[in-house]
């Protein structure tokens, strides 16, 4: 579970990050980085209806979370992070949107 320290609430920050944001992509997961005066790492994420029905949707929200919170401190502190689920995240198991998340934040770091 995030920590509330870690979440990205605010719509037009999540919004400014997508925008803004450095883009980093595997299959499964696009990742949107943006540095941040701020000393913590946020995560946010963005799971649309392509990707399922409110049920999928949820799921895949919740793989998402458990994957990326060992990996939040491979950000550089003060990020702002969204996580964007792309439509084949539905179908997709927990190790595969882990194995993706790592990838795409594997590349984070080599920037």
């Amino acid at each position: 579970m995030l920590p509330a320290s870690a979440r990205l609430r605010k719509s037009s920050e999540i919004s400014a990050v997508m925008k803004s944001g450095t883009r980093f992509s595997a299959k499964l997961v696009v990742i949107h980085v943006t540095q941040t005066s701020s000393e913590h790492t946020k995560v946010a994420f963005a799971v649309g209806k392509s990707v399922g029905n409110s049920v999928v949707r949820h799921k895949v929200t919740r793989q998402l979370r458990h994957a990326i919170t060992p990996l939040i401190n491979n950000f550089p502190a003060g990020s702002h992070v969204v996580v964007r689920a792309l439509p084949g995240a539905s179908q997709a198991t927990f190790t595969q949107l882990s194995e993706n998340l790592e990838f795409a934040t594997s590349k984070v770091n080599a920037s």
